[in-house]
């Protein structure tokens, strides 16, 4: 049976510690901190830091304590670990902006919603698509990646695909509008917008034309007759 870390595309415990320590910092899950800590059972500096954030839940640090064992000595280095950490004069993107394309893609995969908010936007497009495989992504981030207009066409074909995100109606317009989405892919979605949002996507010039005579079809197809 495959090894679960090697499935999610990420092994935490050779995950660099500048990754390893922006996922901690960016997180509001507590299952990633449990997954981090206890990848990284032989990595004393990366349970030190969690020791110490803030956003850590105790059942963590108690299983982190169980391994430092720590003492009055080394909760005093522990301090001054996560200290030096917390008032790091980069800022986020800076600190991303910095590393190896490799990390980001790890980033991309685990990292929390101010991490993707960055990464989406990452110059790599691979590093991009794999934001999309982030299991904690959320379907208003990607009604977002599917209204703009800067995201490699990958990135339309990737969400048009997932079923569950084309449950929501707001991603289905997203696409179905955005000029830049694969006429192909918008075409077949435009049937299952609202006549009101016909009407208006087919005077819409900015669309290719094969978008706007789907929807003028449709529109003339469900007037009431006699109309």
């Amino acid at each position: 049976m495959e090894d679960p870390k090697i499935l999610l595309g990420i092994d935490l415990s050779v995950a660099s510690s500048d990754v390893l320590e922006i996922l901690i910092e960016d997180s509001s899950e507590p299952d990633i901190f449990d997954e981090i800590a206890r990848a990284n059972k032989n990595r004393h500096e990366i349970l030190e830091f969690l020791y110490q954030h803030p956003n850590v839940p105790e059942q963590v640090k108690s299983f982190i304590s169980g391994i430092l064992q720590p003492t009055a000595h080394t909760s005093l280095v522990k301090s001054e670990v996560y200290r030096s950490k917390e008032f790091k004069t980069q800022n986020l993107l800076q600190r991303i902006q910095a590393l190896r394309v490799g990390e980001r893609l790890q980033l991309a995969l685990k990292g929390g919603r101010e991490t993707r908010s960055i990464l989406v936007k990452d110059t790599n497009k691979e590093v991009m698509l794999s934001v999309l495989e982030n299991q904690k992504i959320t379907e208003s981030e990607i009604e977002l990646i599917a209204r703009s207009r800067s995201v490699p066409e990958e990135a339309f074909r990737k969400i048009s695909k997932n079923r569950e995100w084309l449950k929501n109606y707001a991603i289905v317009f997203a696409l179905a509008t955005n000029p830049k989405t694969p006429p192909g892919i918008a075409v077949t979605l435009v049937s299952s917008l609202k006549i009101k949002d016909l009407v208006i996507l087919e005077k819409n010039k900015n669309v290719p034309e094969l978008v706007r005579s789907a929807a003028k079809r449709l529109v003339s197809s469900r007037k009431p007759k006699g109309s």
